[in-house]
């Protein structure tokens, strides 16, 4: 004779799924009435998948690149010494003013044109003092408009340093004492006009100076 198994029994037997027994739910595949997972959509031919750009935006610097802050650096040198050579150029205009005056004739006329002319130079230098001191002050937070001016400025410095060096040359041939002393100054100014024009043209310069500002 058997016996029904006892339902409170751990170790009987599992009742087989068959006619009359519930069945286990089975997963419905996916099919006609039944809704699909979403699919990622495939990128169109010729377009970047979304959140995709077609390349990399160009880092933005985080602080002021080396040759920049040369440039800096060096404008505010060259500023102190550009205000240094306009004090020196206006007490020598105000002594020959004066020595003029209390001269007659030709040793006059001579006297109040170095006057003038010295006078002129050191406008001109007192001008390039403020302008060198200017631009380093705003390479902080300047524009493509810092940048573009202090380009222009080392061009203009370069045909004045070339100027310089051209005619250190021609006091050197013949054997003028200021010869030596133009083609060092010729030759120094050279090199930093070319240092400018170098910094303000490279990649880290351009993007330092376009760089966002908040």
């Amino acid at each position: 004779m058997s016996y029904p198994p006892d339902p409170n029994n751990p170790y009987g037997q599992k009742q087989p799924q068959g006619y009359g027994y519930p069945q286990q739910p089975q997963p419905q595949p996916a099919g006609y009435g039944y809704p699909q997972p979403p699919q990622p959509q495939p990128a169109a031919y010729g377009y970047p998948p979304v959140g995709q750009g077609y390349g990399f935006q160009p880092a933005v610097p985080q602080s002021m690149p080396g040759l920049v802050l040369t440039t800096r650096v060096l404008l505010f040198v060259i500023g102190g010494v550009q205000v240094i050579l306009t004090g020196i150029l206006l007490l020598v205009a105000a002594t020959a003013k004066h020595e003029a005056n209390t001269r007659h004739g030709d040793t006059a006329v001579f006297g109040n044109a170095a006057a003038g002319v010295l006078l002129v130079l050191g406008i001109v230098y007192l001008l390039a003092s403020v302008l060198s001191i200017t631009l380093g002050a705003k390479f902080g937070k300047g524009g493509p408009a810092t940048r573009i001016t202090t380009l222009v400025y080392g061009c203009i410095s370069l045909l004045l340093g070339l100027l310089v060096l051209i005619s250190g040359l021609s006091q050197s041939s013949t054997s003028n004492p200021g010869g030596p002393f133009g083609l060092i100054i010729g030759a120094l100014w050279i090199g930093i006009a070319i240092l400018w024009i170098v910094a303000m043209s490279t990649r880290d310069g351009v993007a330092w100076f376009n760089r966002p500002r908040y």
